[in-house]
């Protein structure tokens, strides 16, 4: 059945609307529990009275069930499908509603929750409540064997040659196993009454439908894998066959594989080109950081080098200015003040140029830091691309291979009916050729006069036989 929830206030609004007998042929208040009262818009009243002690405007969760038109469901499985959403969201033990109706032919049923939990006062956060609500709206279908429509189908098995490049890295992380394409598999049976909308159900996911090499159903994947639809939809060649028919003017088996290798080819050469792509988007913003922040250091350095040139020039003055000229100056290297003054300069200037190379350095350290982190983002990018990349490619490598293999026995097979198609061939000696039509004295090559004379003194050589030997 069809499940759909939502947070909401206006409790005495929903009541009157749950109680709307004008558009409902028939409204039966099944459950009342966890509240005073004993009508519907009291005990929406109490769920708002206790909402004042919080904060929670949305105060109740409204749930919806709509099972097929055709089916008929008992209210054993309403309260079946009410306890897992319960168990699903944390509302078990809350007060709760639950109202029937009925309407052209069709019932269903409706549920409200109170979200206030009145012993910690507090709202119960319901969180991916609409996920959950589908996942047992999905296992509900699958158990009671009704058709299972579209829109309950997982959306993550679709088919990865229709992947984003995102999609496409999700599903190698994922991974599948036997018991996720048994599910698939079960949920295209489910939504499906014949053999197109079968196939139709497995193309939306990446799958072929096709002939087996025994003459039965099979879908092929789109990495080339053949998997047996009645052993993964569980279910008899006998059904199989009722519902899709006999599989004649299905493709077979090589074909459905060799398509699915092409169409994956395309798939990883778009892959390819995206992730390139999305590099250079990367890129692109990190690339104006690191000129900016080249220029902003360049800047930063030539100030530091002006300033300190300044400076020095400064410096420099005020201890020439220290030595006197003239006859006090003449005085002053009588005496030996003039040496010292020296030695005192010269130690000054060397202790200003040590000054300079540990500002220089210092400022050195706090731009190279700054630039290593912006390094560890651009190596960051590059490492993610590499590693995409070499994924992509050899997966594309595993594809082609799959398409050569694929190829070669269909070349092979090719040629042998050519050859059968042409008939026997004649033999022809290599090296020589006779006409055999005058006979086999014809067919002897002639012999040269050499030949014959080596012939006839081999003969010569040979002791007799038989009984020329006893004469």
């Amino acid at each position: 059945m069809i499940i759909k929830g939502a947070q909401r206030g206006g409790g005495k609004q929903l009541a009157l609307h749950l109680l709307n007998a004008r558009d409902n042929e028939h409204v039966q208040l099944h459950d009342l529990k966890g509240f005073v009262s004993d009508d519907l818009v009291g005990a929406m009243k109490e769920a708002y009275a206790v909402s004042k002690g919080t904060r929670c405007k949305q105060f109740l969760f409204s749930v919806s069930l709509n099972p097929p038109p055709a089916a008929r469901v008992p209210v054993a499985a309403f309260e079946d499908a009410l306890s897992r959403i319960e168990k699903a969201t944390g509302l078990a033990g809350q007060p709760r509603a639950v109202v029937f109706h009925e309407k052209e032919g069709r019932r269903h049923c409706h549920a409200v929750y109170s979200r206030i939990d009145a012993g910690a006062m507090r709202a119960i956060t319901l969180s991916h409540y609409k996920l959950k609500l589908r996942d047992i709206s999905r296992s509900l279908y699958l158990e009671q064997g009704w058709q299972l429509p579209k829109g309950l189908m997982d959306s993550r098995a679709r088919d990865p040659r229709t992947y984003t490049l995102a999609e496409y890295q999700q599903a190698r992380r994922i991974g599948t196993d036997a018991g996720t394409l048994k599910a698939m598999m079960a949920e295209c049976w489910a939504a499906s009454d014949s053999r197109a909308a079968f196939a139709r159900a497995l193309q939306e996911r990446g799958f072929t439908l096709a002939r087996g090499e025994r003459r039965g159903h099979v879908a092929v994947s789109p990495e080339g894998e053949v998997l047996s639809v009645a052993r993964y939809t569980g279910k008899r060649a006998k059904e199989v066959r009722a519902r899709l028919g006999e599989p004649d003017a299905l493709p077979p088996v090589g074909e459905a594989r060799a398509a699915a290798a092409v169409a994956m080819e395309s798939a990883m050469a778009r892959h390819i080109a995206e992730a390139r792509r999305r590099h250079r988007d990367a890129m692109a913003p990190l690339e104006v950081r690191r000129r900016a922040m080249t220029q902003a250091h360049r800047a930063e350095r030539q100030r530091l080098a002006e300033t300190q040139a300044q400076r020095r020039q400064a410096e420099t003055l005020a201890r020439s200015q220290r030595l006197n000229s003239g006859l006090r100056g003449l005085w002053d290297r009588v005496t030996g003040r003039h040496g010292q003054v020296q030695r005192r300069n010269r130690a000054e200037a060397d202790a200003g140029l040590a000054r300079d190379a540990a500002q220089r350095q210092a400022l050195i350290d706090v731009q190279l830091a700054a630039r290593r982190r912006l390094q560890a983002e651009i190596q960051a990018v590059r490492d993610a691309q590499a590693g995409l990349l070499r994924d992509l490619r050899t997966d594309r490598q595993h594809g082609r291979a799959r398409l050569e293999a694929l190829r070669e026995p269909a070349a092979a097979g090719a040629g042998r009916a050519a050859r059968k198609r042409a008939g026997p061939t004649p033999r022809a000696d290599s090296a020589r050729s006779f006409d055999t039509a005058a006979g086999p004295e014809a067919a002897k090559p002639p012999e040269s006069s050499r030949l014959r004379r080596l012939r006839r003194s081999r003969q010569a050589a040979q002791p007799p036989r038989g009984p020329e030997r006893e004469r």
